[in-house]
Order: structure tokens, then sequence, then C-alpha cells
């Protein structure tokens, strides 16, 4: 453990931060260090170490025992992870570069504006988009397709992207078909040629004979289009998702660049999702406490019925059996933790005060 980093150190955020900040900071760090995105040797690694910061700070219980016994007080709870997954190698293999497949209902409208992420241009090929959607508490649980509207840029559909009338082509006159050019610059050192990409066919070594006349020889147009996108079960908080290829199109047939969706997902008011796992508390009256009997609970899968044994003290744990979110790998669903909170009376009428009285009397014989 001496080598690991402190969770919020990791973070770059102070040990009174909300979770808002928490979740504001590991998408800063998921974006930059994203290895789709960064290439650089140890992205990946830095990656991994903010989603298992996050995964422990986003959560209560695990942040609470954290801050008191640091990385030892973590090692009881299962699934660690981002989200709640087996491993981090289940996270990567589930959300980096996630195809784009199903879809039901307009989940953005307008809001999606076209923001593009700067990667730098990979040969000529256009730029990502970015977006962030809400999923309700049951759709990350069980995962759910949806479908969405966007302005995106395209290949001109007449040239089919290559920005000429009939596709006709010829070399580039301005670098004679290099693709690039050779410029002088003067230094206090002296002249210094300086080869830079052609400005004229953007280091295609070729240009059109005559422009098209609709994207007028940039191969692109501007279109509303619909993205279709399953999202997998068990999604976390907080997570993005990567769609390759459905981003803008680049100049001339560059290619396409991809849409990064960042997730949020709604919070339930009464459960709480770790991993597989639901928790939720649950109030008993004392005399279900104390004699048993059944309580309505809700679950994901709809309310059920649950026995309270007699005799059940404050704080007991009893588990439904598969009433959590389906497994991430395997069949099955994982269980629901019911923790029973008994409600002591704060005031008795007089009737309930000599029950509970000659209740006490009864109790002191032996």
């Amino acid at each position: 453990m001496a080598d690991k980093r402190d969770y919020y150190e990791v973070l770059g955020v102070s040990k009174n931060a909300s979770k808002q900040d928490l979740k504001k900071a590991y998408r800063k760090l998921a974006k930059q260090y994203h290895p789709d995105r960064n290439k650089d040797s140890g992205a990946e690694g830095k990656f991994k170490e903010a989603a298992e910061a996050y995964e422990v700070l986003s959560d209560e219980q695990k942040r609470k025992a954290y801050d008191q016994y640091g990385f030892a007080g973590t090692q009881g709870f299962g699934g660690a992870g981002a989200g709640g997954f087996g491993n981090m190698e289940d996270f990567m293999d589930a959300f980096r570069g996630s195809g784009a497949n199903g879809g039901l209902g307009d989940l953005f409208g307008g809001l999606f504006g076209g923001s593009t992420v700067g990667r730098g241009r990979r040969n000529t090929s256009g730029s990502d988009l970015e977006v962030n959607m809400t999923l309700e508490f049951n759709e990350a649980v069980f995962g759910v397709e949806k479908e969405f509207k966007y302005d995106r840029i395209v290949e001109c559909h007449k040239c089919d992207g290559s920005g000429a009338e009939g596709g006709k082509m010829k070399t580039c006159e301005t670098c004679n078909g290099n693709g690039q050019v050779a410029q002088v610059q003067r230094t206090i050192l002296g002249s210094i040629q300086v080869v830079t990409t052609c400005p004229d066919c953007n280091g295609l070594g070729k240009e059109a004979e005559k422009k098209c006349n609709v994207c007028n020889g940039s191969g692109t147009e501007k279109k509303k289009d619909i993205l279709k996108i399953k999202i997998p079960a068990g999604v976390p908080d907080g997570v993005t998702l990567k769609f390759n290829g459905k981003g803008n199109a680049g100049p001339n047939n560059g290619g396409y660049g991809d849409v990064y969706v960042n997730v949020d997902v709604k919070s339930h008011n009464v459960l709480e999702r770790r991993g597989n796992d639901i928790y939720m508390d649950q109030h008993i009256d004392v005399y279900t406490a104390v004699l048993g009997g059944e309580v309505k609970v809700p679950t994901v899968h709809g309310e059920v019925i649950m026995k309270v044994p007699a005799g059940t003290q404050s704080e007991k744990v009893l588990r439904l059996k598969e009433k959590g979110g389906p497994k991430f790998r395997g069949e099955g669903n994982g269980d629901q933790y019911v923790r029973l909170i008994v409600d002591i009376p704060e005031k008795l009428s007089k009737e309930e005060k000599k029950k509970w009285e000659e209740l006490e009397k009864v109790s002191s014989v032996k």
C-alpha cells in the first residue's frame, strides 16, 4: 500500500470536497488520461488510478472508512474497481471504444450543441463531439437503448467527400504533389528552411480540377443526424462512453472523429447501488421488531414482501437474494441488502404507557 497515492491527492480535491466536486475532478482526469485519447506511456495507469479514487470517494461508506483507516479501511468492501465492477479490466473492456447500436426515443433534443474535444489532428480527421447524458436510476442498473439527434459535419453527399466535381482531381500546383511546402525563415542564426503541410491541398498532394458547388471544395457539409446507442447494464455514474466514428468528418475524406458521452446517473430516493448489489434502510415499528412480521420493500424489480424475524435488533441487515441488478459477467442478479431501523415511539398515550409498564412487570418476573 505504501506506493499508492492518497485518493484526494489523485483527484486534486480537498478532504471536504462535495460529490459534485469529486465527479468534476474525476471527469477532467478521465478525459485527460483516457487510453483512447492519450497514447502516452503511463496514461492508462493514471486513468485507472483516478477511476479507483473516484470509486471509493464517491461511495459514502467507503469514503468514511478510507478517511478513518486509510487504504486498509476499504479492503472489506467488495466490487472494488470502477463503479463496482469486479475489477478494472472489466471496466476497461466494457467502456473503451463502445460501439453504437440500438435506440429508442429522442434523448437530448436540442441539448447537443456540438462542442469539440481538442485532441490534435490525426492526418485530417474530423473533430470529436462531447455531450452529457442523464440516466434514470433503473436505466443505469439494467442498461438502456437511447436515440438522440445532433448536428454534425459529414462528407458532402454530392462529391462523396472529395471536394471535387465528379471526383476529378489534379496534382496540386502549390506543392507539385508532395503534400508539403518549404519556407525560408530568417533567424539570428541565419536562414532556416522549414517544411510544412501544403495549405492548399492539406497535405494530399492533389486538388480538385473544379470545386464541388455544394461544399465549395471542403468535402464536408452540415447535417442533422441521429445516433442510436446502447448503454450497458451497470454503467457507473461519471463514466465517459466512446462511440467510434460518430463525430465530425474531416476535410477531403479525412475520416471521422468520435462522440464521447458523459454519463450522469440520477440518485434514487431510497435505493443505493454498489456494483451489482442494492442497499437501503427500512424503518419498522417496535412491535414488528419484537414480534416479527412482514414489510413491503421497494427493489429495482418492483415491490416485494420481506419477512422480519421476531426479536430483530435495530441495524440488523437482511439479504434479499437476487433482487439487485444484473451481474456484469455471468448470469443472474446481485442481491439487495436491507438495514432495519427500529423506530422507538417518542410519545405514548396513557393507555400505551400503562401497557408498556405492564409488559415491564411481566418481563421482570423470574
